[in-house]
């Protein structure tokens, strides 16, 4: 196998498939039953609590990239002691909070996520404080989170990683919710998992809930994005995209001497002002 160089390319376009991946694919038509799907769906919160459960804050990395990777983490402030009000829709334990609220004093979070279990996480973290952070447990698809975050009060949104977990019918849902409490003017921040990424090849026969939507043998799900459904999905909820492009990356195991292609959407959304 060549070798390959680690790091990272923004494109317009999502990567070209193989002839191999492209008949895997297509080979995949038939979907899991119905009966599954709503299973699925009712036990979504069990199933990301035994996740936490199983895994509990060693899963993820903290994310320490995305201030340089959204430069408007620091840049949309008037001035620089101005206090950034900052909404992690969708937290996790707190991998992406926690090195903002460490690097910039000048920061209050609101974070909510899915699971209790993951919420409870968050609040254990020496690093949380109630002056600076504001956790707390929301199903983004119903529970309005204006119960906890004052109506157009958050300069940022992050959608890191969350978006691909909620069924694609209930997306807008979502969007519609997160759209009260933003400031007009303010920005949504999002990185996910793009069309055609290794993770959407990799799943087995049976896997498969529908267009670029799959579950996990743990019960999570996960959607793979295309540029224009997520422009599409933005702007019918009253955003004005920024940017929209796919990040293209490889993954290097050494050890393992393997070379995968990883492919994510990055995006910026405003609310009009």
């Amino acid at each position: 196998m060549s070798p390959c160089v680690p790091g990272q390319t923004k494109t317009p376009t999502a990567r070209v498939l193989t002839q191999e991946e492209l008949g895997r694919l297509s080979g995949e038509r038939a979907l899991v039953s119905d009966f599954k799907q709503m299973k699925l769906e009712k036990e979504a919160q069990k199933n990301w609590d035994l996740f936490y459960k199983r895994n509990t804050t060693n899963f993820f990395k903290d994310r320490h990239w995305t201030t340089r990777e959204f430069e408007e983490l620091k840049a949309c402030r008037e001035f620089e002691c101005q206090k950034l009000v900052l909404l992690e829709a969708g937290c996790g334990v707190g991998n992406c909070i926690f090195p903002l609220l460490k690097d910039d004093l000048n920061i209050f979070v609101y974070a909510c996520d899915f699971s209790p279990r993951a919420v409870e996480f968050v609040k254990q973290n020496p690093l949380y404080c109630p002056e600076r952070c504001c956790a707390f447990q929301c199903d983004l698809t119903k529970d309005d989170l204006m119960e906890n975050v004052p109506q157009g009060s958050v300069d940022v949104i992050t959608l890191i990683f969350v978006l691909s977990a909620v069924h694609p019918d209930k997306m807008k849902l979502v969007l519609e919710n997160i759209n009260r409490v933003l400031k007009p003017g303010g920005i949504v921040l999002f990185r996910d998992y793009g069309l055609y990424d290794h993770a959407m090849l990799r799943f087995k026969p049976g896997s498969k809930l529908g267009e670029n939507f799959y579950v996990r043998q743990d019960g999570t799900r996960s959607y793979f994005f295309s540029k224009e459904f997520l422009t599409e999905l933005f702007e019918k909820t009253g955003f004005h995209c920024i940017a929209n492009d796919y990040v293209l990356r490889e993954t290097v195991n050494k050890k393992e001497g393997l070379c995968v292609p990883r492919v994510f959407l990055q995006s910026k959304f405003m609310k009009p002002g």
